[in-house]
């Protein structure tokens, strides 16, 4: 996955996200990095009713325009994201489960019919690799023990 645009995440922080479509989802709310590679893999959006909810993206093949990232989904597929706690750490599951949802293979995994991966899935019962997972970047907005810090 490329970082967005170079930017650092904290810089992302407080983005308006705009779907494939044009049409404003909301502002992003946290950066979390991949524990492997440290680099910004997904970022949670508040979304909902009255913003209660915070969803998670992933930052493949965004671009950023002014105070705008704009992602290659569309609203209705960002608010029918599993729901998925942004209050810590991303595990792997929640992440596989992510990535199955926005139809998009794990970067660095064996894509289905590898020839690596004769089953079609991955050794792991279809788990992400080791180390993939995400830890919130420090430019999130809450507190202490493992979440972001403000």
């Amino acid at each position: 996955m490329n970082a967005p645009l170079g930017d650092s995440p904290r810089s992302l922080t407080g983005l308006h996200v705009v779907d494939a479509d044009g049409a404003k989802v909301g502002t992003v709310q946290q950066v979390y990095r991949d524990d492997a590679t440290n680099d910004p893999e997904w970022i949670t959006v508040r979304t909902g009713l009255f913003g209660m909810r915070e969803t998670f993206i992933p930052l493949a093949g965004v671009r950023r325009t002014g105070d705008e990232l704009h992602v290659p989904h569309d609203k209705e597929t960002i608010k029918a994201a599993p729901r998925i706690d942004a209050d810590g750490h991303l595990d792997p599951s929640e992440e596989a489960e992510l990535y199955r949802h926005y139809g998009m293979a794990r970067p660095g995994a064996p894509s289905p019919g590898d020839a690596s991966d004769p089953g079609g899935e991955s050794g792991s019962g279809g788990m992400p690799s080791p180390g993939s997972g995400g830890t919130p970047d420090p430019g999130g907005t809450s507190g202490a023990g493992g979440t972001p810090l403000g």
